[in-house]
């Protein structure tokens, strides 16, 4: 986790919640510069009419040329995400392959989005799907040449809101204890980091169903090598999840807390491995 105000990476995928306008074309201008430099096509998503958002686009530092050249797109949050109210993830997801897809069609090296997507996830419901989405986007790019920053306005959706979709990325300037992310694609598994203790099992519970990890021959794989602390809540909780699924969780990490925990209360569908 990144302090609160600090720009994350410009790769891979990011949770940025902002109070400032101003900041958001700041981090947008880095983040899209960054992946012009490397050959990508960039688009920024954002609310507006079309003529708004090119202008929008053609005002920020070095993005104008990369716009008239084409390899940079202004595009609307309603275009980039397809939808009414409520997203549909899968289809979604298939709809940004088909934009990596073509970017690698036309000669570019990747495909990279800033998109500023608060006006999908104002509601629970929105947030629900665009959770589930994050997810599975995630486990998209960890295959496949796509980055994005996911932008979200902390003064639209607050601080538990932004909480429920800074959880589901790698990384993010929240302010958020644990993070539950794409892993090793071969295995199924999912990355676990950060704390889970008495304050954010709910969170963690919500979480957990929206990504919906699978078992792969009877396992689920949590890969928990960055997890600070694991409480028996939260080792209860993913016996539950890999139990319904008729697998065993198996938790990797490297301290031996966890694993003498377990022991103790003798989880019958919890395996934890502590890896060097």
């Amino acid at each position: 986790m990144t302090s609160r105000g600090a720009p994350p990476t410009a790769y891979g995928h990011v949770c940025w919640a902002y109070d400032d306008p101003a900041a958001l074309d700041a981090r947008a201008v880095a983040f899209l510069a960054a992946g012009l430099a490397a050959g990508e096509r960039v688009w920024l998503a954002a609310a507006g009419t079309p003529d708004s958002l090119t202008r929008r686009l053609d005002g920020l530092p070095g993005l104008g040329d990369a716009l008239r050249r084409g390899s940079a797109r202004m595009v609307s949050v309603d275009d980039a995400y397809g939808v009414d109210e409520v997203i549909d993830p899968e289809t979604q997801v298939q709809h940004y392959a088909a934009a990596t897809d073509g970017a690698l069609a036309d000669g570019y090296t990747g495909f990279r989005v800033m998109a500023e997507a608060t006006p999908l996830a104002r509601t629970a419901a929105q947030r629900d799907a665009f959770t589930r989405y994050e997810h599975l986007i995630d486990r998209y790019m960890r295959t496949r040449p796509m980055s994005a920053v996911c932008a979200y306005d902390r003064r639209e959706l607050g601080d538990p809101a932004i909480a429920e979709l800074a959880c589901m990325h790698p990384e993010t300037n929240a302010q958020v204890l644990f993070r539950l992310h794409a892993a090793d694609p071969d295995e199924g598994a999912v990355a676990l980091a950060g704390e889970l203790d008495p304050s954010n099992q709910r969170l963690f519970a919500a979480a957990l169903e929206r990504a919906d990890p699978r078992p792969v021959d009877g396992r689920l794989v949590i890969e928990g090598t960055g997890l600070r602390f694991i409480d028996h809540r939260g080792l209860i909780r993913l016996g539950e999840h890999a139990r319904h699924r008729g697998a065993t969780a198996v938790l990797r990490t490297t301290g031996s807390a966890a694993a003498r925990l377990a022991e103790l209360l003798d989880l019958p569908d919890v395996r934890v491995e502590v890896v060097r």
